[in-house]
């Protein structure tokens, strides 16, 4: 029995590449030529074979490491036997063979030291393929580009790969849309500008994939293969064999997955053959960030908005019940909204400190207007509702409270010099959170029409992540349906949120008698970490004022 290091081949002009996914543990018995470890750079990723057979002793590798030629990536335990075909093969033409022959393609003309004006980019010499199909564009008109940045991604049957620039310029014109089939020599874009060629190399090194891809599969090991596509740059995903769990996305889209932290086994291709391109991965970030959309870890770690059984707050376990032993009962699911929005009210209704003040606002005058103003532009078709009005007047009460219009950032509070205001729209799939943007530049007419905008898409389903995010405070208004006062969520990372019911007609002293005033209930919530009972009394008070006597709006 002996113990030996097997270490990282020569993978090419490469030098510390990151290790993202091992594919052995210690104990496990490994063939020679069996995948180790998966290793990426900025623009290819290979397996590492093992050069023996053994028991795997020790891992000298763990993910995020940075390993490059000559690195020990695990000790294994070999039989004398079984050490020493495999040691033969390491060394045998056989595995370089195919890399050397690979590696020297047809001699390649020399590109010229610069060029000026139009540039006519080309598929490079791919070897022994035809009719590759575009399968991600990564470029479009009036993008700069530098010399060896990637274009477009082709894919035969036998491999992927970035196909580069070999000059550097502005983007004219892009020939090449996603699902054309291009080959050697045909126009991919026209770059403007006074550029320096590339390096041969980008045309011998995709001759290098070709050479090996269409090698017998008795010459072209794992070993050969790690070495050419080191050598290349290019290949990320091999159709029809085994992904061994990676995501189907190129290396440049899988470092931009980890740069954001996304989760990229998560994330749905939208590609050709499922495909993830970059654009999935922005696009499920918004959805993330929006709310719209959570991560499985989001998902384990955040209770259940009806169910949770609050072991990670150190509760006691939700009682479990047999309900159907009391009586009939029927079963639904909860649907996708409530289920994310229900987690985010548990974690705000615990984490945030929250105090509620409950006032009421004179708007028998402000309601007089309203009617009038509806009245004269019936013909518009926009019917200006109380909330509009209520909205503009948050404006005035924020910008004079600026604690109110903040959010808290570690130790720190961020004061927003913007006002978008978000208002609760009830929808048969629950409740959303709309925004509009820049109230503070917007009339009440304007903020009447946007308003009916988005609350008739938030009920056809149809808000986007943009429409539902950025707000500085929310106004919750169940105006139209009853009650007195409630006690409104926050919509974190808000620090209030405003509650609004129904109005009624009350008698109220003026001093001498009873008048008949109509009387809006105001419930106000706030956290206390950043905003003090004092603090929330005078926000009260003055929107009350405003609301009574519209006019100091304008002040």
């Amino acid at each position: 029995m002996a113990l030996l290091e097997v270490k990282v081949p020569d993978i090419g002009d490469f030098d510390e590449v990151t290790v993202i996914e091992l594919m052995v543990k210690v104990g496990d018995t490994v063939k020679a030529d069996q995948s180790l470890i998966t290793v990426e750079s900025d623009k290819a990723s290979m397996e590492i074979p093992s050069s023996t057979a053994g028991v795997v002793k020790e891992l000298r590798v763990n993910l995020g490491d940075k390993v490059k030629e000559g690195s020990v990536v695990l000790v294994v335990e070999a039989a004398g036997a079984a050490a020493a075909p495999a040691a033969a093969g390491a060394s045998a033409p056989v595995v370089a063979a195919p890399v050397a022959a690979a590696a020297a393609p047809a001699p390649v003309a020399a590109a010229p030291a610069a060029a000026s004006g139009p540039i006519e980019i080309r598929v490079p010499d791919i070897g022994d393929f035809k009719d590759v199909v575009v399968i991600e564009v990564m470029v479009k008109a009036g993008d700069s580009v530098k010399v060896e940045q990637s274009l477009i991604t082709v894919e035969s049957d036998k491999a992927s790969m970035e196909i580069p620039s070999s000059h550097a310029g502005v983007l004219k014109d892009l020939k090449v849309k996603v699902g054309d089939t291009v080959n050697i020599g045909d126009l991919l874009a026209i770059l403007e500008g006074t550029v320096s060629a590339a390096a041969a190399p980008v045309a011998a090194a995709a001759a290098a994939v070709a050479a090996l891809a269409s090698a017998p599969a008795a010459v072209a090991t794992p070993t050969a293969v790690a070495a050419a596509v080191a050598a290349v740059a290019a290949p990320a995903h091999v159709p029809g064999a085994s992904t061994l769990g990676l995501p189907h996305a190129s290396p440049s889209v899988r470092k931009f997955a980890r740069e954001l932290g996304v989760p990229l086994d998560e994330v749905k291709g939208n590609g050709p053959k499922g495909r993830i391109t970059q654009d999935d991965v922005q696009t499920f970030t918004k959805a993330v960030m929006s709310g719209a959309a959570q991560t499985k870890a989001q998902a384990a770690k955040a209770p259940a908005a009806s169910g949770g059984d609050g072991a990670a707050l150190g509760l006691i376990p939700w009682p479990k019940v047999d309900f159907a032993k009391f009586g009939p009962i029927e079963r639904k699911e909860m649907g996708r909204i409530k289920k994310i929005s229900g987690a985010n009210l548990l974690r705000n209704a615990i984490m945030i400190p929250a105090v509620t003040n409950h006032d009421d606002a004179d708007i028998t005058d402000l309601e007089a207007f309203r009617v009038s103003t509806n009245k004269e532009n019936e013909k518009s078709g926009v019917k200006v509702t109380m909330l509009a009005f209520l909205i503009k007047a948050c404006v005035a009460a924020l910008k004079k409270y600026p604690e109110f219009n903040s959010s808290l950032d570690g130790d720190a509070i961020v004061y927003k010099n913007y006002w978008h205001i978000g208002f609760a729209a009830d929808t048969p799939n629950g409740l959303m959170v709309p925004v509009i943007r820049d109230c503070d530049k917007k009339g009440v007419l304007q903020i009447s029409q946007e308003m009916g905008e988005l609350a008739k898409k938030a009920r056809d389903g149809k808000l986007g992540p943009a429409e539902m995010t950025g707000a500085t405070f929310t106004i919750s208004s169940l105006g139209g349906i009853g009650g007195k006062y409630f006690t409104p969520i926050i919509n974190a990372p808000e620090v209030a949120i405003l509650g609004v019911c129904k109005s009624t007609m009350e008698p109220v002293w003026d001093g001498k008698a009873f008048q008949p005033r109509l009387m809006l209930p105001l419930s106000l919530t706030w956290d206390h970490r950043v905003i003090d009972g004092a603090a929330a009394a005078r926000f009260n008070a003055f929107l009350g004022q405003i609301l009574s006597d519209f006019r100091r709006v304008l002040l």
